[in-house]
C-alpha cells in the first residue's frame, strides 16, 4: 500500500470526523476514500483530502444540510464556495428571525396580551382608484405561499401588455379568513395602466381611505402576520371606524432580496 495514505482511523483524527461520519459521506458521495482493500474492506486516504474533510467537518458543525455541503464542496472556485455559503447563512437567519416573531405572536396569544398590539403603529391615508390585473381563488394556509407566488408571476407576465405595466404595489386582498380550516378567497391584484387593453381579468380599484400598519419580512409570515391584522382591527374599532372592504396585505418592496428586519408589507382596512 502506498505509503503516503492514511488509514481511516488516522483521517479521521486528523479531519476531526468520526469513522462512522466518513462512511455516511462516502455512501453520499462527498468524500471518496483514495482506495478500499477489496479483500478486508479497509478505507484509506490521501493527505490532500484533509482539506476538504475539514471543510465538511465546520459545514456540518453549521447543522448544514448534506445536499448543501456536497454543493459547496464541488462548487469549482472559492469565490462560488463562499457565495453558496453566503445564500445558506442568509436563508437561516431568515428563519432565525420568523421564529423569533412567531414565539412573540405566540405568547401574546397564549397570555391573551392585548396591550401587545399596540408596538404596531396604525396610520392612515388615502388611496387613489386603480385598475388592476386580478387572480382570485379559495385557498388555505398551507397551500397560500406557493398560489400566490405562482399567480403573481403569471399577473407580472401579463401586466406587460397594459400599457407602461405595473404602476403600482401588488396587493393580496382576503375576502375570508384564511387559516388551516377556511379558504378564503383570496384575490392578489396588480396595478396597471388603464390605458391598456382590458379582459375579464382586470377591475377597477375604487378610491378610499385606509389604515395600515408597516410591518417588517420577517412578520409577514403565518400566523405571526395575524398580529398585525389584529392591531389594526383593533385600532379601527376603538377609533369607531368602519371598514368598507376587505382587509389586505401590500407588498411596496423587493421581497426577495429584503432582510428579514427590512420593511416590505402594509397591513391595511379599507375605510368607509
Amino acid at each position: 500500500m502506498d505509503e503516503e495514505l492514511l488509514t481511516i482511523g488516522v483521517f479521521a483524527r486528523r479531519s476531526w470526523l468520526s469513522p462512522k461520519a466518513l462512511r455516511l459521506y462516502e455512501r453520499q458521495g462527498l468524500l471518496l476514500p483514495a482506495a478500499v482493500d477489496e479483500h478486508n474492506g479497509y478505507r484509506w486516504y490521501r493527505e490532500e483530502q484533509l482539506e476538504t474533510a475539514r471543510l465538511i467537518a465546520r459545514l456540518r458543525r453549521l447543522d448544514m444540510p448534506l445536499a448543501t455541503v456536497a454543493a459547496i464542496v464541488a462548487a469549482p472556485d472559492p469565490r462560488t464556495r463562499a457565495g453558496l455559503l453566503g445564500d445558506y447563512w442568509a436563508a437561516q437567519e431568515h428563519a432565525t428571525a420568523v421564529r423569533r416573531e412567531l414565539v412573540t405572536h405566540l405568547r401574546s396569544r397564549l397570555l391573551d396580551d392585548r396591550e401587545s398590539l399596540t408596538m404596531y403603529e396604525v396610520q392612515v391615508r388615502d388611496v387613489p382608484q386603480q385598475t388592476v390585473l386580478t387572480e382570485q381563488r379559495h385557498v388555505n394556509a398551507q397551500e397560500l405561499q406557493a398560489w400566490i407566488d405562482e399567480a403573481i408571476g403569471r399577473l407580472l407576465k401579463a401586466a406587460t401588455g397594459h400599457g407602461d405595466g405595473m404602476t403600482g404595489p401588488c396587493f393580496i386582498v382576503y375576502h375570508g379568513e384564511v387559516n388551516e380550516d377556511s379558504d378564503g378567497p383570496v384575490e392578489i391584484c396588480l396595478p396597471v395602466d388603464p390605458s391598456g387593453p382590458l379582459d375579464s381579468a382586470v377591475r377597477v380599484e375604487p378610491a378610499h381611505r385606509e389604515a395600515f400598519t408597516r410591518i417588517i419580512k420577517a412578520q409577514v409570515a403565518y400566523p405571526q402576520i395575524l398580529s398585525a391584522f389584529d392591531a389594526v382591527a383593533q385600532w379601527v374599532a376603538a377609533q369607531g371606524l368602519p371598514v368598507s372592504s376587505s382587509p389586505r396585505e401590500v407588498y411596496f418592496a423587493d421581497f426577495g432580496a429584503a432582510a428579514p428586519s427590512d420593511e416590505v408589507c402594509d397591513v391595511a382596512f379599507p375605510l368607509v
